[in-house]
């Protein structure tokens, strides 16, 4: 089959690479129908990681397909279900995956990893297969706006979700949003889901502010830094927002997110942090009772909790999908992504 494979900073190749086959019992086989770029893969594109993936390593962690084939101990799925599988996979049965922390499952594990296939390619074998799919509804195959939708789930949407929630949004609250891209236009539409009444989003980029309009916000701002500070408490009367989602991960981020906090407050963050324990100040955070609750997103336990909402059309996350690709065009949509050209990439195998 083909998939695609990392072999140094900036040169990502589409490769024939062996077909995945059933190792364990509780193993399925997924034919891939939806796969994305997910800007943390920029993130070795970049060469930006501190453990370099070895040379002709699999990339690519989101994605949703049709069963192929199961191992003789899986019990919830047969060949010809449509999945959509999270950015990890987690045997669902151990102590943290019980508690609604699959990301930390003892025997869990990424796709890309030496011996598990990664999401962009033409199939992926998926481990513990009970533990890590969810099944959608069949019909959803034919519909192509809504399998895109649904391929958030694996990851973005879930994402955003878990920020809201860790940031504390409720019915008539505040919320501001710091980063535009696909997680925090996704932490928009959940703020929006939860009740948030006032969403101010900061953001520069007139495509994806208007998107995150689309999805919810109330307010733009575009200024950055201090400016961006004093815009945000400008619009709330000198207070800041109740709830604060943090979707880069930088020093800037986070201090912007810290200064935007009303007292009280929450930050909820889920941009992987790129220096941003430096802007951590834990005397502001004392001093005003701010919150600080986030990290990798456990979107296995969100899924059945977003996916009604999703298959009825009361969110829609497929807009954050701007460029779509072909197998044999994803080294493009790395490109596209890293230049700003493309704010989520959507691979059609």
């Amino acid at each position: 089959m083909r998939a695609t494979v990392i072999h140094a900073p900036y040169d990502i190749r589409v490769e024939e690479v062996p077909d995945p086959i059933i190792r364990q019992p509780t193993d399925v086989l997924v034919r891939v129908l939806r796969s994305c770029i997910c800007g943390s893969d920029l993130w070795p594109y970049r060469g930006e990681v501190a453990r370099k993936p070895e040379p002709g390593a699999r990339i690519g962690h989101e994605f949703l397909g049709v069963v192929t084939d199961a191992g003789s101990e899986v019990t919830g799925f047969a060949a010809g279900d449509l999945v959509v599988a999270p950015f990890l996979w987690s045997d669902g049965v151990c102590d943290f995956c019980q508690e609604g922390l699959q990301t930390s499952c003892v025997r869990g594990g990424g796709w890309g990893s030496p011996e598990v296939d990664g999401g962009q390619g033409e199939a992926v074998r998926v481990p513990f297969a009970d533990g890590t799919l969810v099944k959608l509804p069949a019909e959803a195959a034919s519909d192509d706006r809504l399998l895109t939708a649904l391929l958030s789930l694996s990851d973005v949407m879930g994402t955003g979700h878990h920020a809201a929630v860790g940031a504390g949004v409720r019915p008539g609250s505040t919320v501001a949003v710091v980063g535009d891209g696909a997680v925090g236009l996704c932490g928009v539409l959940a703020a929006r889901r939860l009740g948030a009444e006032r969403i101010i989003m900061l953001g520069r980029h007139r495509a994806r502010t208007d998107i995150a309009t689309s999805f919810g916000a109330t307010d733009i701002v575009a200024e950055r830094g201090d400016a961006a500070v004093a815009a945000v408490r400008e619009l709330t009367g000198g207070q800041g927002a109740h709830a604060v989602i943090e979707a880069v991960g930088t020093e800037q981020s986070m201090t912007t997110a810290l200064g935007i906090a009303r007292a009280g407050g929450a930050i909820g963050y889920v941009g992987a942090p790129h220096g941003s324990g430096d802007g951590v100040n834990l005397r502001t955070m004392f001093d005003a009772n701010i919150a600080l609750r986030g990290g990798v997103a456990p979107v296995r336990a969100y899924i059945p909790e977003l996916l009604p909402d999703v298959l009825d059309g009361t969110i829609d996350p497929s807009p954050v999908f701007d460029l779509t690709v072909g197998l044999d065009e994803v080294p493009g949509g790395y490109k596209a992504m890293n230049d700003r050209a493309a704010l989520k990439v959507l691979i059609k195998p």
